[in-house]
């Protein structure tokens, strides 16, 4: 498929599809006219990039651990090692470090609103 095609079904841009191509996420053959001919894997492949940027993964981190990824049967991948399960850990930790450090922000802006809101006289409760 094309590159308009594979960011149709994705619903990422061509913008994005062409910097995964360049930072070895993504692969494409070439038509004899030079276009980008992508095959239907990439969809999982770009939904699964996705998935991974959305969790706080740079592109290097993603380029290592696509190809240990569970394969489309639901089984893991050959190439999945000890290693991807020590670095996904870690990636792991570390977005429950943040999930927590929101969870005490969001404890303090409670606090600042129920401090601005005052004490509600017994017409407005």
């Amino acid at each position: 498929m094309r590159i308009g095609e594979l960011a149709k079904r994705t619903a990422v841009s061509e913008r994005s599809l062409r910097y995964y191509e360049k930072q070895g996420l993504l692969h494409a053959e070439r038509t004899p006219g030079g276009h980008r001919d992508y095959a239907e894997a990439a969809v999982d492949r770009v939904v699964h990039i996705q998935e991974l940027f959305a969790a706080g993964l740079c592109s290097a981190k993603i380029v290592q651990l696509l190809p240990c990824m569970r394969d489309k049967d639901g089984g893991p991948s050959e190439t999945a090692t000890p290693w991807l399960v020590e670095e996904l850990s870690v990636e792991r930790a570390r977005i429950d470090g943040m999930v927590e450090e929101l969870l005490r922000a969001r404890e303090v802006l409670d606090e600042v609103i129920s401090a601005a809101s005052g004490p509600k006289s017994p017409a407005r409760a």
